[in-house]
């Protein structure tokens, strides 16, 4: 009998664990999702306006280089128009510069609690996803550098991390950019950076600004309010967003979504309301859970890492399903390698205080 034949992906590509988004299942009648990061104040009004207008222009095919929304980016943050390039979302950049810089074979280094994003985009690309070690949740430059070999092409950095919320400082950055080889690519993810209020902190707009190999990229989907629309950029030098804009999809952003990010991106008291509402709860559930006795690793983003002892019916499992019945529904962090721990999104005044009671219920009873 003549086997049956059937088209087969490339070596390498079943052993890929796709990546889980944040969920929000929950029987309750009720539902909180504290799962994904998304901001509780929403969308700019004006983006949200912006977005509605586009409706009658579904017909026409979007803008394929993104200007309005660069020049509007670029506008935004005092950077040239010409060295940014659009994405949908920050995924699809972090992607793209894996597919044209990585060579089968070719190595990526990336740290231990590193967005799950990173090691599939890189063994897509055919390469060789390198993890080097954290020291207290938190990215370890020496750790990296010692990971680096000549089979290196890129460095993924995010900063702050997710799930940690942990960030290095920028003299940190600077000394990981400084000794790496001029060939090798550093990538700094600055998807949180709105949200950090630390004085040693740069989102790496400086680096990428002045240095060969750096790319900085960013994302509408958090401070911003547009995750449905899907929507990032990244900013580097000339040759870098010359390579990725050769390799893109000719029309890989769509018309609402650049319609939208035009006026978030110059809507700043929207922004900075967001980010007066994450600085005080973050502050306020980070103590509170303390006070539970539970761990809270410090974070600069808006949301906290939350540890559970690991004994019977008081760790994460348990806890995750406690707080969905209730309505709760955080992050199980299981796959980045925190099995004991649940991240939580800093949410609304309401979300914040039931989630904060309902753990407080959960560790009484357990």
């Amino acid at each position: 009998m003549t086997e049956k034949m059937r088209p087969e992906p490339r070596p390498g590509v079943l052993e890929i664990a796709a990546y889980v988004p944040g969920d929000d299942r929950s029987a309750a009648a009720k539902v909180f999702k504290l799962s994904s990061n998304e901001t509780p104040l929403g969308p700019s009004p004006r983006a949200v306006e912006a977005y509605r207008a586009n409706a009658d222009r579904l017909h026409v095919y979007p803008e394929g280089s993104s200007r309005l929304l660069r020049e509007a980016i670029a506008a935004a943050h005092g950077i040239g128009a010409e060295r940014i390039v659009c994405g949908n979302g920050s995924d699809e950049l972090l992607t793209l510069i894996a597919q044209t810089y990585l060579r089968p074979g070719d190595e990526a280094v990336y740290s231990a609690h590193g967005f799950l994003v990173y090691r599939i985009a890189i063994l897509a690309a055919g390469g060789v996803p390198v993890v080097a070690p954290e020291r207290e949740e938190t990215a370890d430059v020496d750790a990296i550098l010692a990971a680096v070999t000549p089979r290196t092409r890129i460095v993924y950095l995010a900063n702050p991390n997710n799930p940690t919320g942990t960030y290095l400082p920028y003299a940190e950055v600077k000394r990981l950019h400084a000794a790496l080889p001029g060939n090798v690519l550093l990538v700094l993810d600055a998807a949180y950076a709105e949200y950090v209020r630390r004085n040693d902190y740069s989102s790496g707009l400086e680096l990428a600004a002045e240095a060969d190999n750096v790319v900085m990229t960013r994302t509408f989907s958090k401070i911003h309010g547009l995750a449905n629309l899907r929507l990032g950029w990244a900013f580097g030098p000339a040759h870098v967003v010359d390579a990725l804009n050769r390799t893109r999809g000719p029309f890989n952003v769509t018309g609402p979504a650049l319609a939208a990010g035009v006026e978030a991106a110059a809507d700043r008291a929207h922004v900075e309301a967001a980010v007066a509402h994450n600085s005080e709860w973050l502050a306020w559930v980070s103590a509170e859970l303390a006070r539970l006795g539970l761990r809270v690793t410090p974070s600069v983003g808006n949301f906290v890492l939350i540890h559970f002892p690991a004994e019977p019916g008081r760790g994460a499992v348990a806890a995750d399903r406690f707080l969905r019945e209730r309505g709760f529904v955080l992050r199980r962090v299981a796959g980045y390698g925190l099995p004991d721990a649940l991240r939580m999104t800093i949410g609304s005044a309401e979300a914040n205080r039931g989630a904060v009671a309902a753990l407080s219920d959960f560790l009484g009873g357990a």
